[in-house]
């Protein structure tokens, strides 16, 4: 849901943000939302680690997350991973993929 289909005032700036955005890993639920502009802070200090079963769906997932992001280490086999791949997505989001 965006803050425009909220039943809330939003500031213009804030109308096509995220209000709230609930996805689901397995049997996992997440929950996020955007920030207004003035409490937004760069992610630093840490990264999300998605360990996968199938090298086929870590290809993709990296891909995706790769989109206008930079990548530090390419997906590739590792002695610990048939994949393993680093990178920042768009949004400044620090991943792994393993």
């Amino acid at each position: 849901m965006r803050y425009v289909e909220a039943p809330i005032e939003a500031s213009p700036e804030m109308k096509e943000k995220i209000a709230h955005a609930t996805f689901a890993v397995d049997d996992q639920m997440f929950s996020g939302s955007d920030v207004l502009p003035t409490n937004y802070l760069k992610p630093q200090g840490f990264h999300i680690q998605l360990n996968l079963k199938d090298a086929v769906e870590a290809e993709h997932i990296f891909r995706t997350l790769a989109e206008n992001g930079s990548v530090g280490m390419a997906l590739q086999g590792t002695f610990w991973a048939r994949r393993y791949g680093a990178l920042v997505d768009q949004f400044g989001v620090p991943w792994e993929i393993n």
